[in-house]
């Protein structure tokens, strides 16, 4: 592949990332982004980082920089993020169980104060399309994918990326905590490793679909954690739906409208 120039964003997202990264320019066809994910996901495991896919995204840097250094946003100072991210990393995490019945609870009151039947909700197990594909960082205006960052997070626990990547506490995504219990407990009853992100989009990468006696629970905490996986995707969407989509799919997909 030839060598690509990053952008002046590239870079600065780069200088915020503050680990080793890859920057690859906008292509039609995606393989050799998933090729070189899939060659740095086994160096990773062997040299103890986590890589990353990250749109190159101003909003998404400004998110970083509203969690890590507000002081001095839209500027930042690598003494303020590092600090912040250490700070992170010291802080006990919540329960990630007892944040997804917490969640559960709140979308089932807002679903009876605006009229919505909790049933309806829930639907069936069926209907759902497989998804077995990254696509965060594609641009459908374009058909080409964006500017994308392989980012080589420096930590052999996968939750733990989102101290360098806080995309959280914006557009109704939980805040950053709240986002590495919820991925600790999913790395650890389903094997799910965060994969890819943009501003307002969170993918996670497994080995292998969802068994069909865990779907609908785990569906019901996917939908709790982002109702637009459901609400957003068509009006005969449920969580159902989703629970059916997930015994089909080896990449989980989250949008914040």
């Amino acid at each position: 592949m030839q060598d690509y120039e990053p952008s002046a964003l590239a870079k600065e997202m780069i200088r915020y990332l503050d680990c080793p990264c890859r920057v690859f320019g906008p292509m039609e066809d995606d393989d050799p982004l998933i090729a070189a994910y899939e060659q740095a996901r086994r160096e990773g495991l062997r040299e103890g980082y986590t890589p990353v896919l990250v749109r190159v995204d101003e909003t998404l840097l400004e998110c970083f920089v509203m969690n890590a250094d507000e002081e001095n946003e839209p500027d930042f100072t690598l003494p303020a993020v590092r600090a912040y991210r250490a700070g992170l990393l010291k802080q006990p995490l919540p329960d990630g169980k007892a944040l997804f019945e917490e969640w559960t609870a709140l979308r089932r009151q807002e679903a009876g104060e605006d009229g919505f039947a909790w049933e309806e909700i829930l639907g069936t197990c069926a209907g759902g399309e497989p998804n077995d594909r990254l696509s965060s960082y594609w641009n459908y205006d374009t058909g080409f994918t964006d500017e994308v960052i392989l980012a080589k997070i420096p930590t052999d626990q996968p939750w733990r990326v989102f101290a360098w990547l806080p995309m959280g506490n914006f557009n109704d995504c939980p805040d950053t905590l709240s986002l590495m219990a919820a991925a600790k407990h999913w790395q650890e009853r389903y094997g799910a490793v965060p994969a890819g992100m943009s501003h307002d989009e969170l993918e996670f990468l497994l080995s292998r679909p969802a068994a069909e006696d865990t779907a609908m629970e785990l569906a019901l905490e996917q939908y709790a954690f982002c109702p637009d996986r459901v609400e957003q995707c068509g009006e005969d969407e449920s969580v159902g739906t989703l629970a059916d989509s997930l015994t089909k799919s080896t990449v989980w997909y989250f949008w914040w409208d």
